[in-house]
């Protein structure tokens, strides 16, 4: 019994050109297939022990970026909560000009910051934005 790779990418026959199906497995699915494999193995006919140093190594490689993504999230969240208290207070512009105000809180969301003004307006803080 083999143990597929932790991702595998299909292109999707039916969707738009150039679109593609990600199928992955997570942490725990990579753990219960290679005990599954493990159980399972005929006795007559082990696991050559090569492929099983291999797959333990996958295993361990899984583990470690899992490990290192949480640490890398928090890092960033610590990062955007330090520079947001530093913009509490100070005036905005929008990179297009046309809102403005003073920063009341700034919210944090998945790839970036908004700050929300006084006036109830909010501005996403992007290339462009202006502090001062």
């Amino acid at each position: 019994m083999q143990v597929p790779s932790t991702t595998a990418t299909s292109n999707a026959a039916s969707g738009p050109v150039g679109a593609a199906k990600t199928a992955t497995v997570d942490y725990n699915q990579f753990l219960q297939l290679l005990i599954a494999q493990l159980k399972n193995q005929d006795p007559t006919k082990p696991m050559d022990s090569a492929q099983f140093i291999s797959q333990l190594a996958s295993f361990s490689n899984v583990e470690q970026s899992i490990q290192t993504n949480a640490k890398l999230d928090a890092l960033m969240t610590s990062s955007a909560l330090s520079q947001a208290e530093g913009m509490i207070g100070r005036q905005i512009t929008s990179a297009d000009g046309e809102t403005s105000g003073t920063i009341a809180a700034v919210r944090i969301v998945s790839g970036g910051a908004v700050a929300l003004l006084e006036n109830g307006s909010e501005i996403v803080l992007e290339a462009g934005v202006t502090l001062f």
